[in-house]
């Protein structure tokens, strides 16, 4: 097990705008491998998806 000096440091890493942006470069990089290796193995390329649908109340108009 590490000491509480190295635990606190790595905490303080994980929580700092360097590791988001670090996660985020590691995981393009994964996902575009992923995609290169599913399309050379014959898969059809992900399409554009939605994130989300707005929905609109709907106050009896027509």
């Amino acid at each position: 097990m590490m000491n509480n000096d190295f635990e606190k440091g790595f905490s303080d890493f994980l929580e700092c705008q360097q590791y988001d942006e670090a996660e985020n470069i590691m995981f393009e990089l994964i996902r575009s491998a992923f995609i290169a290796g599913w399309k050379a193995a014959g898969g059809d390329p992900p399409g554009l998806q939605k994130f989300f649908t707005v929905h609109r109340p709907d106050y009896g108009e027509s």
